[in-house]
């Protein structure tokens, strides 16, 4: 799975790096970061494709996001019983937090001593111990 990882991303990476380079012309004296050989290329492919050279950025995106929802399907199958195990382990803990933040409101409601445990009998439904 991490040889995937990198397989998709390495191409990724490259590819918009030289994109955002060569689209805002920053080539740092290489001949393939101008902006003249990004028009160029994207002429060519543009003619090749029988599109709008304007277009391909677009659904070259298009195709990347596809790509990324893809691999994190296929990484969340492989993955899907740890992910499983996550989902309820932190639903049981927000249950948690949501009966103890329920607990504390009702203890502020009834006052700084609700926590004070009183005998059995203090109520009156149980005897006292004889002496």
């Amino acid at each position: 799975m991490r040889y995937l990882l990198a397989a998709w991303a390495a191409p990724l990476a490259l590819f918009w790096g030289w994109y955002f380079l060569s689209l805002n012309d920053m080539n740092f004296g290489y001949v393939m970061l101008t902006r003249q050989m990004h028009d160029f290329v994207f002429d060519i492919y543009g003619q090749i494709l029988g599109v709008d050279p304007g277009t391909i950025p677009g659904l070259v995106a298009k195709a990347c996001l596809f790509d990324t929802f893809f691999i994190a399907a296929l990484y969340a199958f492989r993955r899907r019983r740890g992910i499983r195990s996550w989902f309820r382990d932190r639903r049981a803990r927000a249950i948690a937090n949501a009966l103890v933040e329920q607990i504390e409101q009702q203890e502020s409601a009834i006052g700084p001593y609700a926590r004070i445990a009183l005998p059995p009998y203090a109520d009156g439904s149980a005897r006292r111990p004889s002496a």
